[in-house]
């Protein structure tokens, strides 16, 4: 995953808006700062990632057929059926 995608910068701008008041502010200097901006984009990228696997749909389970009631089977090799 490119770790510079649209949602990934969004994040990591919201995480990084306290650490630049702060920066600007005089709390942190800019050492603080730039030390800090990176776990920023980390944070969002993580946050982002987590956020597109809870909400990905699942896969479809395999339908079972309307008259037996019965979930078809997969085709087997040929190597298991000279067994």
């Amino acid at each position: 995953m490119n770790p510079l995608r649209w949602d990934v910068l969004g994040a990591a701008l919201l995480f990084a808006v306290p650490v630049l008041l702060l920066g600007a502010q005089g709390t942190f200097d800019l050492d603080d700062v730039t030390t800090r901006l990176p776990w920023c984009l980390l944070a969002g990228w993580v946050a982002s990632s987590l956020l597109r696997a809870a909400l990905s749909p699942r896969p479809a389970a395999p339908r079972r057929s309307p008259s037996t009631g019965v979930r078809p089977q997969p085709p087997t090799s040929v190597a298991e059926d000279a067994r």
